[in-house]
């Protein structure tokens, strides 16, 4: 090969490697477009203003229909890792009960949020563990080779051979 072949190979080498190791930003949740959430007047706008200039919120109180959550985030991912979250924005507005005006607009970044330990574990319930024999052998004698005394019993039905 050729002086200037072997250079070009190494430099569409290095320009994959490279752009294997940059990162995708990916957007999700509220976008604003032409109105920011921030931006809402307290004692000014109402529900329907709101929602005229943001759209629907991204989510509503359980407990307090008053209580809309406009929520964004940004994200980072590097080839096969674990996306980081960069940039987080949840912007609370609360309407007042009587005459749903804008009582408050609260925003909230990724440093006013906690982390919580999330335990994956599963709950445990009453009863025993059977080990791996006793599930082996726990299924001897119900097999369909021996013959079934269960008639009369209550809830089945006459001439039943399951």
């Amino acid at each position: 090969m050729s002086r200037p072949a072997v250079f070009a190979a190494a430099a569409i080498g290095l320009a994959a490697v490279v752009g294997g190791c940059t990162p995708l930003t990916s957007y999700s949740g509220f976008q604003a477009i032409e109105a920011k959430p921030a931006d809402m007047k307290v004692g000014e706008d109402s529900k329907s203003t709101v929602r005229e200039k943001l759209g629907s919120p991204s989510a509503v109180s359980t407990f307090d229909n008053d209580a809309w959550y406009y929520i964004s985030q940004t994200t980072d991912r590097v080839a096969f890792y674990k996306p980081r979250v960069i940039k987080r924005d949840v912007v609370a507005i609360k309407f007042n009960t009587a005459d749903e005006k804008v009582a408050s607009v609260d925003t909230f970044t990724l440093k006013d949020g906690k982390v919580i330990a999330y335990n994956g574990r599963e709950t445990p319930t009453r009863g025993r563990e059977m080990t791996v024999l006793e599930q082996l052998l726990g299924t001897v004698g119900r097999g369909g080779m021996l013959p079934q005394d269960d008639e009369g019993v209550p809830g089945t039905r006459p001439g039943d051979r399951r």
